[in-house]
């Protein structure tokens, strides 16, 4: 006996009601519970590995640091690519793996991996970081310590002490402080009085090493007793650094204080940090995985409302970027989207009467709560592509509850019972509502296999439509027909209330003229429809093709570059002149300024820029994001800034989708860095006269120039002077050399520097004053042993996959389409840029990630589609009908590509999710028609009477359906997002279409591919009718 799940549901209703009772209140439960987030937390599988070589030039980088790495890692399993860049003093090691693995298991393999080589790397790395790439790992607060007085230290231990009270705080993985330079004891000697006393300045950093040295002695006992016995150790104050001995000279004890000079100092400033044009020091917040950034961001604040209490004065806490605020205002948007289009669903149910229209409502809700439910299970977050989603569902999820209850209403007004019209009303539609969700479902199926980043970005959105859908049908299917039968009326109009009657009037006078002349000329009517269909094609090719949309957060980045060598002063001077031209825009809140370094992260696209003198940046915000507006205030910036002679000043806006180096990117691979600096030039004026390019890069269009020190050994050696040590010598002199270290009373170590004396950084004229010991206790100047001479080298060296690569990137300008100014660079450098041999272009940026998420876009269209056919082919039993059901896709991608083209979109990634979930609505409306047509010929029916009181009794339950989806769309479609804003205007257009031209389109189809099997069938009837006679 087949189980009868609405017959079930109505007879057990104690049940059903206790068991929708229990969900809704996990749903409840889900909805205060569950995480929220701007965008979606995914796990990346990118490793990132810092490594600092101090005073070390590009190629000594690349060949010491970062080509060691790379071949190590190379030999990991599952390795997608691997990128490193080696610049003055650090090189970074990226390695994507492919992700379908575990990032977790992948970071423990790279540790082990680096941790095996670091004996065989240059003992004098100051750092060797390993980092995760997460979503997870940006900044969601970022804070400022602003005093133009107090000094660097005492603000650092500052920062240091609101660092560790932020740490404690729940949900908090890491707190770190920005732009302090490390404060240090420095033992400035002075060379001369060295000289005269004939002693070599590394005699000061031993004889502070061998005072300082923190080694355990032993142990003694005295009776029962035990002590440890300690000597030395770290410093304590000053007055014991300055007192210790040096060395013995005619009986007189030489001190540190009588060469060389205590006291506190600051080691030459690799980033310093203003915020709104004030010194500072920046301190950031970073979550947990799978943390609320709201609870998170409430700790935090009363965190820093508590420590403001305590700060001397002076000294202000500046509130900068804080990320629920945009969570906030993004997802409140999307939940007033959702009550719109909650109350144009209302409004469109209206012709179903008000009795019916609430028992509609209802599933809403209940739907909703379950999906939510379900969410929350499966680990997602509540972020803005899983609210678009219930969005989108929303105008889905009423569909198997209309027609059901449609249904059931039509079978009261035909005069049955509540309990038989709930039971047969449903029974008779339930197999066509099952086909009709599990092909919508089918649709977006796919979407959760999408290979790479742009498939986990946008991952939540289809499984919220699944849970969301899928709960739908189980509620249309058991608690609708126990609600209609005790909430809709049996005495009601039969032709329904008056907007009913005014819809089915309508449908007609005009629907079926027009089919019956359809019916009636049936392959004019085809070619009509063909011919309309076939004008996607030149469409397609007029909207062009785009990735992710800008993020359309209010924040945004300022990159000032000068020439590779330039100094932190030089490069100073740029960035306070973008500072104070911010100071003077009225739309910008506040600025947070970094010298010498990128900001801290604070977008999950976005990596920290590493340590530069070259290099500055400023995050500023916006008091909102306004679209048209200030996409006008940025572009005034930048003429403003192009106009800026010696530094390259860029605005860079946020986008969604997975990091790459800029929309337009270029890659040129070869091995030598002279040919490649060569094309990279040219390839840099081929851009530049590419209309819609702005801000081109290239990293090798200027060289840096180093100081070679040019030791001469053997005159070294010839004066006594021992190997190595003129360079040890000016090492001391330049870099100073850690001897000890000093331990202040709050438990915080200093190291202890001797070097020269410097005034903020070291200039040319100190190599003159340096002095080189010699082996009988003599000191020689530094210019006998060496001739300096200037060196050039490359500013920067790039390996894509282990193979030397110069990137020459591009920003889009505003009104253009990255993919169309990308695809005439690359004409353009086909026919300008010959290659010599050994030498490829290749094109990275937007082009290449949007080709990798395209391409799983085509295989899950082609799932889709086909997956689509299997079910219909099951439902229906013959090849043919399927296709008719099918024959409706090109109609809604028509009305799709079209209504993108009105609305000046392009054909985005989230556009083209839109087409696929398009593809299964309609399908499922077509399910409808056809399904009651082959009801009605088996009823005895003739087809083409078949055909047209199909069409005209269906087509009530399918406006409904697609007017509810369009009216739960139209605020996000009006919403103006670039993200989901052309995902819901592509359905809706394709809505349009689809529901008009297929309630013509899927009879005539049918009626051309069916009607010789019905000239067969009446041709059986006549021979049996003649059969009889005789």
């Amino acid at each position: 006996m087949r189980f009868d799940i609405a017959a079930f549901a109505v007879r057990n209703w104690q049940f059903t009601l206790v068991a929708f009772g229990l969900l809704a209140m996990l749903g409840v439960n889900a909805l205060m519970t569950t995480p929220r987030s701007e965008d979606p937390h995914f796990p990346m599988p990118i490793i990132i590995v810092h490594a600092v070589l101090p005073g070390a030039e590009p190629a000594e980088m690349e060949q010491l640091v970062a080509d060691p790495i790379e071949d190590a890692l190379d030999g990991l399993d599952d390795v997608a690519k691997i990128t490193s860049t080696s610049l003055d003093g650090a090189a970074v090691v990226a390695v994507e793996f492919d992700w379908s693995v575990n990032p977790e298991r992948k970071y423990d393999e790279v540790v082990r991996e680096v941790n095996a080589l670091r004996p065989n790397l240059p003992a004098g790395l100051a750092r060797l970081e390993i980092r995760r790439a997460r979503t997870t790992e940006v900044a969601i607060v970022q804070v400022a310590l602003v005093s133009d007085h107090l000094p660097m230290r005492r603000l650092e231990k500052l920062a240091d002490r609101l660092r560790e009270r932020l740490d404690r705080t729940p949900g908090v993985r890491e707190a770190r402080y920005w732009g302090a330079p490390t404060s240090e004891v420095r033992v400035a000697v002075d060379l001369p009085r060295l000289a005269a006393l004939q002693l070599p300045p590394t005699a000061v950093a031993d004889a502070l090493r061998a005072a300082g040295a923190e080694t355990p002695i032993g142990a003694a006992h005295a009776g029962d007793r035990r002590f440890n016995v300690k000597a030395g150790g770290a410093f304590r104050d000053l007055v014991t650094v300055a007192d210790t001995p040096v060395r013995a000279i005619d009986g007189q004890v030489v001190r540190v204080k009588d060469v060389a000079t205590v006291a506190w100092a600051e080691q030459e400033a690799s980033h310093l940090a203003r915020f709104n044009g004030q010194r500072a020091v920046f301190v950031t917040v970073a979550q947990k995985d799978g943390a609320d950034v709201a609870k998170v961001t409430k700790g935090v604040e009363a965190a820093l409302a508590d420590f403001e209490k305590v700060l001397p004065a002076g000294v202000k806490l500046e509130t900068g970027f804080v990320q629920a605020k945009n969570v906030e205002h993004r997802l409140s948007r999307l939940f007033r989207d959702f009550g719109l289009a909650l109350a144009i669903v209302m409004v469109t149910l209206l012709p179903l009467g008000l009795r019916a229209g609430g028992v509609v409502m209802l599933s809403i809700p209940l739907s909703l709560l379950i999906g939510l439910a379900m969410l929350q299970a499966l680990g997602f977050t509540v972020n803005q592509l899983a609210i678009a989603g219930f969005v989108l569902s929303l105008g889905l999820l009423v569909d198997d509850s209309i027609v059901v209850t449609e249904n059931i209403a039509r079978h009261l007004r035909e005069g049955a019972s509540r309990f038989d019209a709930a039971i047969n009303g449903t029974r008779q539609i339930t197999l066509a509502v099952i086909g009709c969700t599990a092909t919508l479902m089918f649709a977006f199926l796919p979407l959760l296999a999408l290979p790479g980043g742009s498939g986990a970005y946008i991952r939540s959105l289809p499984v919220t439509v699944l849970c969301t859908v899928g709960a739908s049908l189980v509620v249309a299917l058991t608690i609708i027909p126990f609600l209609a039968s005790r909430m809709l009326s049996r005495n009601e109009d039969p032709e329904g209330n008056a907007i009913l009657r005014a819809v089915n009037g309508a449908i007609h006078r005009f629907y079926t003229p027009v089919l019956h002349r359809a019916l009636a000329r049936p392959w004019a009517a085809f070619a009509i429809i063909a011919a309309i269909c076939a004008t996607t094609v030149p469409l397609l090719g007029a909207i062009g093709s785009s990735l992710f949309p800008p993020a359309e957060t209010p924040q945004f980045l300022v990159r000032i570059e000068t020439a590779d060598g330039t100094a932190l002063a030089k490069t100073d001077q740029a960035l306070r002149y973008v500072e104070k031209r911010l100071a003077a825009t009225p739309q910008i809140t506040w600025s947070a300024a970094n010298l010498g370094r990128g900001n801290p992260q604070i977008f999950y696209n976005q990596q920290q820029r590493e340590t530069q003198t070259s290099y500055a940046e400023v995050f500023a915000s916006l008091k909102a994001w306004e679209p048209g507006k200030s996409e006008t205030v940025l572009d005034r910036l930048r003429a403003d800034f192009a106009r800026y002679p010696g530094a390259r000043i860029s605005i860079v806006t946020f986008e969604n989708g997975p990091p790459i180096e800029a929309p337009v990117a270029v890659r040129i691979t070869g091995e030598n860095l002279d040919v490649l600096k060569a094309l990279a030039a040219r390839a840099e004026q081929v851009m530049k006269a590419t209309p819609g390019t702005r801000d081109i890069e290239n990293p090798l269009r200027l060289d840096r120039t180093d100081i070679d020190l040019g030791v001469d050994e053997a005159k070294a050696a010839a004066l006594g002077v021992p190997a190595g040590g003129a360079r040890r010598t000016a090492r001391l002199a330049l870099s100073g050399e850690d001897a000890a270290r000093y331990r202040d009373p709050d438990g915080d170590d200093y190291p202890v520097r001797v070097r020269l004396p410097m005034e903020g950084r070291n200039e040319l004229s100190a190599l003159a004053q340096v002095y080189v010991p010699t082996q009988n206790g003599q000191s020689t100047p530094l210019s006998a042993v060496a001739e300096p001479r200037f060196r050039s080298s490359p500013a920067r060296i790039t390996r894509y996959d282990r193979e030397r690569t110069v990137t020459v990137t591009s920003y889009v300008q505003t009104g253009h389409l990255t993919s169309k100014v990308a695809a005439d660079v690359q004409a353009r450098l086909a026919k300008d840029l010959p290659l010599p041999a050994g030498y490829r272009l290749s094109m990275g940026g937007e082009a290449e990630a949007q080709s990798q998420s395209f391409a799983g876009l085509g295989a899950a269209i082609l799932v889709a589609i086909f997956g689509i056919l299997a079910i219909l082919v099951l439902e229906f039993g013959k090849f043919r009908t399927a296709l008719v059901v099918a024959g409706v896709i090109p109609l809604g991608l028509f009305g799709a590509v079209a209504a993108l083209w009105l609305t000046g979109h392009s054909l985005s990634f989230t556009a083209t999710i839109g087409l696929i979930a398009l593809i299964g609505i309609e399908i499922k409306n077509s399910i409808l028609l056809v399904d009651f047509t082959e009801q009605l010929r088996k009823g005895g029916m003739g087809l083409r009477e078949a055909l047209e009181k199909a069409g005209e009794v269906r087509f009530l339950p399918v406006l409904l359906t697609s007017v509810t989806a369009i009216g739960g769309l139209l605020p996000l479609a009006l919403e103006g997002s670039g993200l989901y804003s052309p995902l819901a205007i592509a359905i809706i257009g394709g809505l349009v279409t689809s529901t008009f031209l297929s309630r013509v389109a899927t009879p005539v189809t049918y009626w051309l591919l069916s009607r010789g099997e019905e000239k067969n069938s009446v041709d059986f009837e006549d021979v049996d009718v003649e059969a009889q006679a005789a």
